[in-house]
This record gives C-alpha cells, structure tokens and sequence, in this order.
C-alpha cells in the first residue's frame, strides 16, 4: 500500500475547498440575486397602481428573499408571510435584510406539520381573496412543498406524514416525490395560481432541482403541471409502497386516475394568463462562482457535471476516482452540481453529502495522492443533521481505522453523520437561507506535491 499523504499537504486543500464552497453559497444568497432583478419587468404595471400587494412564500431561502422584496417596496406591501424550517428566523446572516412587513412563520421541514398547515391556510385565504387589481408576489425555493401544506379535504396531516416518511426513506427522486405531493395538495401544481386568478401572480424562484423544471420546484404552485394522478400512483407502486400508503391516500389518488377530482391545471390553461415566472437563482451560478474562485487560487478547473444524479455512495466512488485520475502539473479542481439520493437501509444518521464524503473517503484510501473530496448542501444542512455535508481525504478511512471505527460498517447503517463527528471532517455552516441543491468539490495536487 501506498504511503499516505502527509497533513500538512492536505490541510490547504481542505481550507480551499472550504473557501470554494463559501464562494458558491454567497452567490446565490438573496442579497446577491436581487441585485439583477428588474421587477418592473415582470409586472404588467407599477407596484404602485396596483390595489393591493401581497407578498407569500415557502422555503428555506423565502425569509432573505422576503427581505430583497421589502428593501424593493417596502411599504408598499399589504400583508405577507413566508415559512421557513424550524430554526431559520434566528439565524439569517446579517449580510441579509431581515423582513419587517413580511410575517415568517416556522414549520417543519422534510415532514410537514401542523404549523405549516396552518400557514397554508393562511395563504389558501389570502389567495382566493385577490382580485383582478390585486398583486401576488410569490417567493419559492427549495423546501416549499413541505412548509405550506394543504391536503385534499379527504386527507389527514397524518396521512401525509405517513406517506412523505415512505417517500423519503425509499430512494425516490425530487421529481417522483413531489410528483405524489402535487396530487395530494390544494396548493402545489399550479392550484395557487388558480386560486389568485384574476390576480396577477409574479413568481420568483430559487432552484434546487437538477434542470430547474420550475414545476417540481417547491411542488409548482404557480405553474401548469403535466402530471396525473396515474404518475403519482405510478411512483408509489415503482418504490412498493402503494400497499404501505395509507388507506385515505390510495382512494384520492384512486378518485383522481378515474377522473373523479379534477387534475392539476395543465399547460394552457386560462389560470395561468396573468403569471409570470422568474428564475432568479440556480446551481447553475454557484458553480460558475466556484470555478471563478477556484482559477484565483491557482487551480486549472474544470465543471464536471451540472446535473449529478444517482446513489450517494456510488457517486462518491465515481468522484474519487475521477479525482485520481487527474494527470496535470498544476493544482487541479473538478466541480460537480445535483443532488444525489440515498436508499436507506440502516438505522444510523446521516445525509446525502455525508454520504457521498464516506464513500470517496474509502476510493481514496490507500493512495499517496494528495486529495481531498467535499460534498456540501448549498442550504447548510444535509438530511436530519446540522451539517451540510463533510470532506474526505486519502487519510479519512485509514485514521478511522486506527480510531477503531469500520467506515464499511458505518457506510452500511447509512450512518456518515457519526462517523465524521467523531472522526473530524464535517462542513457546519448553518443554515445558509439559499438552497440551490448540492456541490462536489475534488482538489488534487500535482505528484509529488503542491
């Protein structure tokens, strides 16, 4: 076995990709964004002229996004309110415009609860009370489908909660899961926006999925939806769960593929005339930041994929050995943008980025390269735990091993979370009130060195 490389070679690496990750989150942070909104732009008339302005939203970044608006039209606003995860409204960076007009609201995020139903009453009714002098403004971004949720009349929270928890431990991706979610909510797939009309409707949208389809970001609410409630009882049998699911939820989703209850609105339809939507921020731009930052600091720097998909520790494999692969005489970074997905089998702790850090950690044990692999959620935090990920260098397998840790083992019971709070190695940001899905970082120093 190959020597491993010393500390001291990779301790500026991991500062590097540290400092890369910063870059990515600043730049799609909501003071940053809202610099190159024209608002006017996306209006059919003055923010003055019209009767009301009602601002709403879900998400983790609709607080900072909250704040931009307010910093735009200040008393202009009517009423608003924005949820955001449990935790948020104490920690915005003071980088941020705190909002003042803007209520926000905290609720439970990935499974939803009942303060986020009660949110999504609120803005159910605020909605529907538009009228045709009336503005909607509406804030979106990763996180939103479970912080406002309104369930079809037949549906419990219970419920809900029950299949989410399914969803979410059964692999499934952003677009099957909120394909179920759309189906079961009075809010998602489009329906706010057919709940405002006549009102115009701006929508402004922070994207955390892989090729921004603005319809599964947020579940949708403001955009026509082209899926049925065949495709969401299509994704619960794929993953074996219809038989799981709560009784209430297969006889909606039964009522629905029979033409029962009406569909979500489909591309064309009328309730969509007086909307308008606007990408403001995407994975996109976080990597072009990194790879800006990456080429100051002296790296050659090459994007390797803008939509990374698939199992978190097979991915990490493939990062590792990307990594190792690099034959150049200068520092070299290879970037990668997506979100992956983790099947859970274990009964341990830990997210997807943890995971994908575990797994290159055991590619690149045993080599004398110097490397170092970071995988971090733009949102701060990954999974049920308070990081956003970790790094991993061709040391990490083998000083858990001298700590008397198996990162197999660990790596079999999903549980990354402990295994880099107790090895060292976790990326703890806190929430960075943006969410624009995850980045890969690999740094490689030239053989023999930096």
């Amino acid at each position: 076995m190959n020597p491993e490389p010393e500390a001291e070679a990779l301790d500026p690496l991991i500062d590097d990709a540290c400092r890369l990750y910063q870059a990515a989150v600043r730049r799609v942070q909501a003071n940053v964004l809202f610099r190159d909104l024209d608002l006017l732009r996306g209006l059919d008339r003055s923010p003055d002229d019209y009767r009301r302005v009602v601002v709403v939203g879900a998400g983790k970044a609709s607080m900072a996004m909250a704040g931009a608006v307010e910093a735009l039209l200040g008393e202009r606003i009517d009423q608003g309110l924005v949820v955001v995860p449990y935790g948020y409204r104490a920690t915005l960076p003071a980088s941020q415009h705190r909002p003042q007009r803007v209520e926000v609201v905290e609720a439970a995020h990935p499974v939803p609860d009942a303060a986020g139903v009660a949110a999504a009453a609120r803005v159910h009714r605020w909605a529907a009370s538009c009228g045709a002098d009336d503005l909607l403004l509406v804030l979106l971004s990763g996180g939103g489908s479970a912080l406002w949720p309104s369930f079809a009349p037949a549906l419990s929270l219970e419920d809900a909660q029950a299949t989410f928890r399914l969803l979410l431990h059964s692999g499934a991706g952003i677009h099957q899961l909120n394909t179920v979610r759309k189906h079961l909510s009075t809010l998602n797939g489009g329906r706010l926006a057919a709940l405002a009309a006549p009102a115009t409707v701006l929508t402004l949208v922070i994207s955390d999925v892989v090729g921004d389809d603005l319809s599964v970001i947020a579940s949708g609410p403001t955009v026509p939806d082209d899926t049925t409630y065949r495709d969401a009882v299509a994704v619960l049998q794929t993953f074996e769960l219809w038989e799981q699911v709560p009784g209430p939820v297969r006889a909606h989703l039964e009522h629905g593929a029979r033409g029962d209850v009406p569909e979500t609105p489909r591309p064309g339809s009328p309730v969509f005339e007086r909307v308008r939507t606007v990408l403001l921020g995407s994975n996109r731009q976080a990597l072009a930041a990194m790879q800006a930052a990456a080429a100051q600091r002296g790296y050659a720097t090459r994007i390797c994929s803008r939509a990374l998909t698939g199992e978190a520790r097979e991915v990490g494999l493939t990062v590792a050995r990307a990594a190792l692969a690099v034959e150049a005489a200068q520092p070299t970074c290879l970037l990668w943008g997506g979100e992956t997905t983790v099947t859970v089998t274990g009964a341990g702790q830990g997210g997807r980025n943890q995971e994908v850090a575990l797994a290159a950690a055991l590619g690149l044990e045993g080599t004398a390269r110097t490397v170092v692999v970071l995988s971090g959620g733009t949102d701060g935090i990954d999974g049920p735990t308070q990081a956003a990920g970790a790094w991993a260098t061709p040391r990490t397998a083998a000083a858990a091993r001298s700590a008397g840790l198996d990162p197999a083992a660990y790596q079999a019971d999903n549980d990354a979370y402990a295994f880099f709070a107790r090895l060292g190695g976790l990326l703890t940001p806190g929430p960075t009130h943006t969410n624009v899905m995850d980045v890969l970082i690999a740094l490689v120093a030239p053989h023999g060195g930096r």
